[in-house]
Formats: structure tokens, C-alpha cells, sequence
């Protein structure tokens, strides 16, 4: 891909973002927002936790972007019983006596980890080490994963019988945790006329892997300034209680508070935010509309704050 500079780079990432939404719209109906969230955590180099009940989208959303993108997916559905080697593969004994490691389904660029609070933590420990590291290790030898590797899971957050939450830390690794709501009547009077009938949908493939690789690289040579920068870093710091910046709701009603990772995928979203917008450099603006997704999952409410029934979503308002 040759553009003359950065600017023409940014004016075709803008135009590849709006591409991309416009032709998951024809099958995801009524998410912009949603879809707007896992394509900034796509081109920042993130994962993506989606949370709904059953039946919003969340599966077909995530097939929807992997063909539109023209990546390799796999689905891989947790269940109770489900193993590290049924994520990341295994060693066998080959018909020459050796052994050979044959790849699991996370060697793709796409993964949906479906239901991923419903296996235990040795299984969720498998996958989140390959998010992380981006490479499995088996038998002492390490293998690279595809680039580029995404991970989109998805959790139910009403059915909790037989469910193994995960830890705050392994949240950590989520850019993006984003609430799935119920459409409204007017959307779900499009899908059901959709998914009622015999009309199919050909999606066309917008960009390839190579693309996405080198947008990732580009919102990393993104410029961002002084004052967006300690924006960003002063609003995770304000979500540690007895920190120098916590507000006295945070002290109040605060257990645990968002740690320096949170202020990473401010910037990086912010920045991804900005060039998706048509801008070249971020505001404080552009860190405000990825700040609720980011946070969202790396605060902890006391028993205070629950008991008032108040929520993770109207602390995080404001502190903005």
C-alpha cells in the first residue's frame, strides 16, 4: 500500500472505516456504535469483550467483520469441559514415530471466544496468554500466531450458574468492553423482515490482512499532544482511589481503579478515533468517546456504590 504521506494515509483509513461500516450495516442491523467500537480495537490492535444476553448479534457481528475484512476465522465455543490444548493445539506421535505439534482453532487472524466465562481458568489462561503474547508455547517450542490476531469474546451476563468469571487481570487484556443492548422497535422490524425471508446477502471484501497491518502501524505514527496525552493519563489516575487526582466519588465509592494499560488504549483509541474521523491528530474529544469502553471493566465498585445502585457507566461519566 503506497500513499505519498500520512495525510493521504489518514484520508484512507477514514474511507476504508466508513467502507467497512457501511457493508457490515447490511447484516448487522441497528449496531453502529458496536461496530464502530470493534473496528477501532481492529486497526489499534486490540481485543474485544462483548457483553448481551442471547440473540443480539454478537456472533453474527463478529463472522460479519472477519469476511468483510478478509481474514481467516474460527469460532471456538467454551464449555466446561474444554481444554488448553483444544484452543492452542497439540503435540501427537506422527506415523514416522516423531512427534509433531498439530495448530489449534486460535491460529487464525479472527478468533470468537464464545461464551468464554463458561470454561474454567486453566482454558481462559490458555487463550489469554495468546492474546497477549501473540504466540502459544507447547512441547518447550514457541509458534507465532498469524498476523494480524484479533480475539473477540463474547459473555452472557445473566446466566451465571456454571460460570467461571474472569479475574481482573485477565480483563486487562480486553481494550474494549462493550454492552450490547436491545435494538430498537425499528431496527428489529428490519431484521426480522431480514431474517424471515429468503433474501441473502453478498458482503464484499473490503481490505486484506496486509492493509489492517499497515493502518495499525500508521495510528501508532499518529502525532498526539501534550495536553491529550496527560488528559488521558490523569483520567485512568483519577479512577484510583487516594490517588493525587481521584475525586472524592472515587474515594467514596471505589474499590480498585484502572492500572497504566488503561491509559495506553486511551491514547491508542483516541488517536484510532481521530482517523476515522477524517482527523490527524486527537482531541481531548476523541480519548471522552473511547473512555466508557475502556473503563468499564478495569473499575471495581465497593459495596457502597452497588447498594446505591450506582453504576460503573454514570462514575465514569463523571470523571470525563
Amino acid at each position: 500500500m503506497q500513499y505519498k504521506n500520512e495525510v493521504e494515509a489518514v484520508d484512507a483509513l477514514h474511507h476504508t472505516f466508513n467502507k467497512i461500516k457501511t457493508e457490515i450495516s447490511k447484516v448487522v442491523v441497528g449496531q453502529d456504535d458496536i461496530i464502530k467500537s470493534v473496528l477501532i480495537a481492529i486497526f489499534s490492535n486490540g481485543h474485544c469483550l462483548l457483553v448481551g444476553v442471547p440473540g443480539l448479534a454478537k456472533t453474527l457481528l463478529v463472522q460479519t467483520v472477519a469476511s468483510v475484512l478478509d481474514l481467516d476465522f474460527n469460532r471456538i465455543q467454551f464449555t466446561p469441559d474444554l481444554m488448553p490444548s483444544d484452543i492452542i493445539g497439540a503435540e501427537i506421535l506422527g506415523e514416522d514415530r516423531h512427534f509433531k505439534f498439530i495448530k489449534g482453532p486460535v491460529f487464525s487472524n479472527i478468533i470468537l471466544a464464545d461464551e468464554i466465562n463458561r470454561t474454567p481458568p486453566k482454558t481462559q489462561a490458555a487463550l489469554l496468554e495468546a492474546m497477549q503474547e501473540k504466540s502459544v508455547t507447547a512441547a518447550g517450542l514457541t509458534h507465532t500466531l498469524p498476523k494480524p490476531f484479533f480475539v473477540l469474546a463474547t459473555q452472557n451476563p445473566i446466566e451465571q450458574e456454571g460460570t467461571y468469571p474472569l479475574p481482573e487481570a485477565q480483563l486487562d487484556r480486553f481494550m474494549f468492553n462493550i454492552q450490547l443492548n436491545y435494538p430498537a422497535f425499528a431496527d428489529e422490524l428490519n431484521i426480522v423482515k431480514n431474517t424471515t425471508s429468503n433474501k441473502t446477502i453478498a458482503l464484499e471484501k473490503i481490505i486484506q490482512a496486509d492493509d489492517i497491518l499497515f493502518f495499525q502501524k500508521l495510528i501508532r505514527d499518529i502525532p498526539v499532544t501534550d495536553n491529550v496525552l496527560e488528559y488521558a493519563v490523569k483520567l485512568a489516575s483519577k479512577t484510583r482511589p487516594t490517588s493525587e487526582f481521584a475525586t472524592e466519588a472515587v474515594n467514596k465509592y471505589i474499590s480498585w481503579g484502572a492500572g497504566p494499560r488503561a491509559s495506553q488504549f486511551l491514547v491508542l483509541g483516541a488517536k484510532c478515533h481521530a482517523a476515522i474521523s477524517g482527523k490527524y491528530a486527537p482531541d481531548i474529544e476523541d480519548v471522552q468517546a473511547v473512555a466508557e469502553p475502556i473503563l468499564r471493566h478495569r473499575i471495581v465498585r465497593n459495596y457502597r456504590a452497588e447498594a446505591e445502585g450506582l453504576s460503573i457507566e454514570k462514575i465514569i461519566k463523571d470523571l470525563l
